[in-house]
């Protein structure tokens, strides 16, 4: 199932364990069924015109007078280089579309470890001391086991 709508990209909030992220979507938009269908869903979000996708799980939707609000939580183990591009859309008005994912919520919600990193202001990302890159990763492992060589 997919739905694309519009919508105005409200907030992004961050803690240790997650990251949440709310549209609001107006008008003929709020009506989608497919809206209601997807709620506690794992569904792929994307931008137009960001090449990156989020998966995340449709937390909730609410409605009141005026709009129709869609927060998701984005897990954890997300690039910084994906969350970065997604975010700079943030407090814009946005074209959004929400495909419905293959993976379950228990495998959503499965902890993975993950790697501590920092975004700079530049948008490079530094990996924290004392965790190894993926290319330092694959020298320590070639000189632990030669004919393991990538």
């Amino acid at each position: 199932m997919q739905v694309t709508v519009k919508a105005n990209f409200n907030k992004q909030t961050k803690d240790s364990k997650k990251e949440l992220i709310q549209f609001y979507v107006k008008g003929e938009d709020e009506k989608k069924q497919e809206l209601s269908q997807m709620t506690r869903e794992v569904v792929e979000l994307q931008i137009e015109g960001v090449e990156e996708k989020l998966t995340c799980e449709f937390s909730k939707t609410t409605k009141d007078g005026k709009k129709t609000t869609l927060e998701f939580i984005v897990k954890g183990d997300t690039s910084a280089e994906q969350s970065f591009n997604f975010y700079k859309k943030a407090g814009s008005d946005v074209t959004l579309s929400i495909v419905e994912s293959q993976m379950s919520i228990d495998e959503f919600n499965e902890t993975h470890e993950g790697i501590e990193y920092k975004v700079e202001k530049d948008g490079s990302v530094k990996v924290e001391d004392g965790q190894l890159t993926l290319e330092e990763y694959q020298e320590e492992d070639e000189k632990t086991d030669p004919e393991n060589v990538h």
